[in-house]
């Protein structure tokens, strides 16, 4: 009987739902944190449908920022699964307003593990902290752990990419600098696709919505390195129990697909929706997002980023679903819970 603790930040979110399932349905016992009290009976009522094993979950409310919570909630733990990150529905006018938060609250987050003797955590990252802020895209170069973000780029970047390289170059310095016998592992995944399980859902999951609701009247020439959710659960659970994983990180992507593709899968999938497959010109993509800044970051993907995959199949054994499978599944819930009619 698996009697391990493992507390999951961002419960609520896309990926921590998904991931508190999985480890449920291990056996381990979870301690799901989350900002708002009021939704722990709608998460509660949405986890249980997924697993007969709802006991064993409790919740936290604790805000990253609060460093004294993260000691009370890190005692008795024995992994921690760090799956929370800021990520505005709207870009702050202070980069900082993104990038501290998500800096301080893993240091946070990290302080208290060490102290409370936790073994190991697997904080997620994002391939955004791997493959941007280069300022030649051109070079024919493919992306491995091994590669960082260059956050002083003023053009391949974005403040979310910004902050999430930041908090993770934060967290590797931590495990370097302290006296500590805590564990790190970090897992960068592309765009999060797969079975969306409530009506609150991941930021990438609006790559399907918007083919869907017709958001897209045709479509940009962009591209993206995706992966099912169910995958990326999968993966943080090995991070956390493999012995050799301990001092690595490991990029989370099965697949890359240009939007047109995406948008043919899903019209060879619902033939009776209208899905644009007409694209539109790069000039018109740029232009489209000098008036409309939420589309700057689609500007960064209109060059494809070649990235080696092959690091956490090669040596944690993981079997990523296809990523076909996660474009049907992600449409396919999203029509279920009628956040596209």
């Amino acid at each position: 009987m698996n009697n391990k603790k493992v507390l999951l930040t961002g419960v609520t979110g896309f990926l921590g739902s998904h991931a508190a399932i999985q480890l449920l349905n291990k056996g381990y016992e979870v301690r799901g944190t989350l900002r708002d009290k009021g939704r722990i009976d709608a998460i509660r009522e949405v986890i249980a449908a997924h697993t007969g094993q709802i006991n064993k979950l409790e919740f936290a409310v604790a805000e990253l920022s609060d460093g004294g919570a993260w000691k009370e909630l890190t005692q008795g733990i024995d992994f921690i699964q760090h799956t929370a990150s800021p990520f505005p529905r709207e870009l702050p006018r202070d980069e900082n307003d993104l990038i501290l938060p998500a800096k301080n609250g893993t240091l946070n987050i990290l302080e208290a593990a060490a102290a409370n003797q936790v073994k190991r955590i697997v904080m997620t990252s994002s391939l955004s902290a791997i493959a941007y802020g280069r300022a030649n895209r051109e070079d024919g170069k493919v992306f491995n752990e091994n590669d960082w973000t260059d956050v002083n780029s003023k053009k391949d970047i974005t403040p979310y990419y910004k902050s999430k390289t930041i908090a993770e170059k934060a967290a590797w310095d931590f495990i370097r600098n302290s006296e500590t016998d805590l564990e790190l592992v970090t897992v960068c995944p592309g765009a999060i696709l797969g079975p969306v399980i409530e009506q609150d859902f991941g930021n990438s999951a609006n790559i399907v919505v918007s083919l869907l609701n017709g958001s897209f009247p045709a479509l940009p020439k962009i591209g993206f390195d995706l992966v099912d959710v169910r995958s990326v659960a999968d993966l943080l659970i090995k991070a956390m129990e493999i012995p050799e994983a301990a001092g690595n990180r490991y990029i989370a992507a099965s697949g890359y697909l240009s939007l047109k593709e995406v948008a043919g899968i899903l019209k060879a999938h619902f033939p009776e929706r209208k899905i644009p497959s007409a694209e539109l010109p790069d000039f018109v993509t740029r232009i489209l997002a000098l008036f409309r800044p939420e589309l700057k970051p689609v500007l960064l993907e209109m060059v494809r980023r070649k990235i080696d995959v092959n690091k956490a199949v090669r040596t944690l054994n993981w079997k990523p679903l296809d990523v076909k499978e996660a474009v049907i599944a992600c449409a396919e819930s999203i029509l279920a819970h009628k956040i596209v009619k």
